[in-house]
């Protein structure tokens, strides 16, 4: 194996180092290519030509569509570790949907020519690649599905937990959506968003200062996440 080759904590690393050896290793080796975006910046944008398999090696992104209007509808958001581009990879010619920069973001990609050609001659990286888009699809389904059983109030405390307890791991964070595009994801209105965030605070819930978001009371917010 190239020295050089590496992928420390990486989930490329498991898909691409146990299914390859070889040549095969070796064009994912020489042709990955990591890619920096600031804050905001687009990655990807709907319409556009497939080129890359896109790893997201870190930061934080949104998967999103617009419509006619120019309005946004969040799909999903995908942190250090994800697969930004397994949605529509093998589906189309095109991306069906954009992606764009919540915080300073590096991503790895490596040129979709190269995985279509070497997942034609391993069934092992073929399958584990399935594996991957089932588990992007199910994740997306079963977040859209808890989101929307939920009363107002319930959707906003289930996004600020997510936030909490799986991107950053802590009851104090810098909330990486404004309040619009909270709404998009949580499909609410960006003043039914400012209310519930308005009643946690008043209510000894959460402590806020501008973007920053601190859990007070953790179990109170869960028990609204899931009774709403």
């Amino acid at each position: 194996m190239d020295p050089s080759c590496t992928c420390e904590l990486c989930e490329l690393k498991g898909l691409f180092f146990e299914n390859l050896e070889g040549d095969q290793l070796d064009m994912i080796c020489s042709g990955k290519v990591e890619k920096e975006f600031s804050q905001g910046e687009s990655i990807i944008k709907e319409g556009t030509m497939i080129k890359d398999f896109v790893y997201l090696k870190s930061g934080l992104v949104k998967q999103f569509r617009s419509d006619s209007y120019g309005k946004e509808q969040i799909i999903s958001i995908s942190k250090p570790f994800d697969y930004v581009s397994l949605l529509s990879v093998f589906s189309n010619d095109q991306y069906n949907y954009s992606v764009s920069a919540l915080e300073d973001s590096v991503t790895c990609n490596i040129k979709m020519e190269d995985i279509k050609s070497i997942a034609s001659d391993n069934g092992n990286l073929a399958l584990n690649l399935l594996k991957k888009m089932s588990k992007v699809a199910d994740k997306i389904i079963l977040d859209s599905l808890a989101i929307r059983t939920k009363h107002l109030r319930g959707r906003v405390a289930f996004l600020l937990i997510y936030f909490s307890q799986d991107v950053y791991f802590s009851s104090e964070f810098d909330l990486p959506l404004s309040r619009k595009e909270m709404a998009e994801y949580v499909g609410m209105t960006t003043e039914n968003v400012i209310r519930s965030l308005s009643e946690f605070r008043r209510d000894g819930i959460l402590k806020i200062y501008g973007k920053t978001i601190h859990i007070v009371n953790m179990d109170t917010l869960k028990s609204i996440a899931e009774f709403g």
